[in-house]
């Protein structure tokens, strides 16, 4: 009997996670390829199919343009294949290119000036990056958010904090001379800070004066994986100061703007840390790591929560594509540089090695990110 109810529960555990996990991802994929399609609409290009997965298609239909719009089998992304891909990655395809009528050459993709392949290239992580500008944006807009004042309730003893010289009471104003918003922006601030030291702005009995300190890093686990933060050892006031903050739409597109970036700089400062060696890879997640937050967010947060993990991965996969790695938009946007420069493409030798080693590449970090995540939940179950 226990081992039916165990079975039961790992049932139930494994759909909370997939259903979530496949609404996240397929918003974020759809919302990705529906930038590539309407750029290249609006740039004349021929379209044979919109794809969300990959693999055997499920389902589908044609439209009267005669794209084929599809669902296939694999659920873990998308493309838009234009008239005269080889595939899905947008590989041009010489042969058939060679073939073409002048009317056919004037709907293909390889075909177009340089400036409109890259418009076209560019709209998927642009789309992404405006899909989360507006959910957090609407997020604000239509709930407000709470607030707490960045003041001290209480400092841990033989904390950072505590050595500093902060005290209960205090009201950080700024940090580094940037003006803090509230609790959460501060906080903010620190996670991120770990081992740097920061020039805390600080009013005490009506005078500001200047406390310097450098976050402790300790080693946090989420469901995303094991992160490390930066902490000063100081406790927030309690819930009842929090008031709830209405915006006008232009605030909370600013405000929108401003998580998206925040999800950016945050992205950039950990790749910079790995490079020098003060981050560790172990924090990088793959399909099973965000299927695990997914179905988390979906019981703890409900929708809500949905729509904010929906932003942070728009705003990933947005950033991800844009990296120069051949296959990967950002390596599209590298050859169309090249190209540029030269006056001409890059030989159809060169573009099938890039290629190659872009899917490699691409092959190698999602083994890894699937590797890190299994451990991860081996770590989990053992902890539970």
């Amino acid at each position: 009997m226990d081992f039916l109810n165990a079975m039961g529960g790992t049932a139930g555990s494994f759909f909370g996670a997939v259903i979530p996990f496949l609404f996240v991802l397929t918003v974020v994929v759809f919302v990705h390829e529906m930038g590539h399609f309407l750029v290249g609409r609006w740039c004349g290009v021929g379209i044979h199919a919109f794809s969300l997965g990959f693999g055997p298609e499920l389902f589908g239909f044609n439209d009267r343009r005669g794209t084929r719009w599809k669902l296939c089998a694999i659920p873990l992304g998308g493309y838009v294949k234009f008239h005269g891909d080889a595939n899905g990655a947008s590989v041009p395809d010489p042969e058939t290119i060679a073939r073409m009528s002048p009317q056919e050459r004037a709907i293909s993709f390889p075909t177009q000036p340089v400036s409109k392949r890259a418009a076209i290239v560019a709209a998927g992580p642009i789309a992404n990056f405006l899909l989360a500008i507006a959910l957090f944006a609407g997020a604000i807009w239509l709930g407000g958010r709470y607030e707490l004042p960045a003041r001290v309730s209480s400092v841990e003893p033989n904390s950072v904090a505590d050595t500093a010289g902060f005290k209960p009471g205090d009201l950080i104003t700024a940090i580094d001379g940037q003006p803090v918003r509230d609790f959460n922006a501060m906080y903010r601030t620190v996670t991120g800070a770990a081992g740097t030291s920061l020039a805390f702005t600080v009013q005490r009995d009506d005078r500001d004066i200047t406390i310097n300190a450098t976050p402790a890093t300790i080693d946090e686990r989420t469901p995303f994986g094991r992160h490390r933060i930066g902490r000063l050892g100081i406790r927030s006031p309690a819930g009842s100061e929090a008031k709830l903050v209405h915006y006008d739409l232009g605030d909370s597109l600013r405000l929108g703007v401003h998580e998206t970036y925040f999800v950016v700089e945050r992205t950039f400062s950990y790749l910079g840390k790995l490079i020098t060696g003060r981050e560790s890879a172990d924090q990088l997640s793959g399909p099973i790591g965000i299927a695990r937050v997914s179905g988390e967010v979906a019981k703890n947060g409900g929708v809500g929560g949905l729509v904010g993990l929906i932003a942070l991965l728009s705003v990933s996969i947005g950033l991800l594509n844009l990296f120069p790695v051949p296959l990967l938009d950002g390596g599209h946007l590298l050859f169309y540089a090249f190209e540029v420069v030269r006056g001409r493409p890059l030989s159809e030798r060169a573009q099938e090695v890039g290629f190659r080693i872009g899917l490699a590449l691409v092959l190698m970090l999602m083994l890894f990110a699937a590797w890190n995540d299994i451990l991860n939940l081996g770590a989990s179950w053992k902890n539970t």
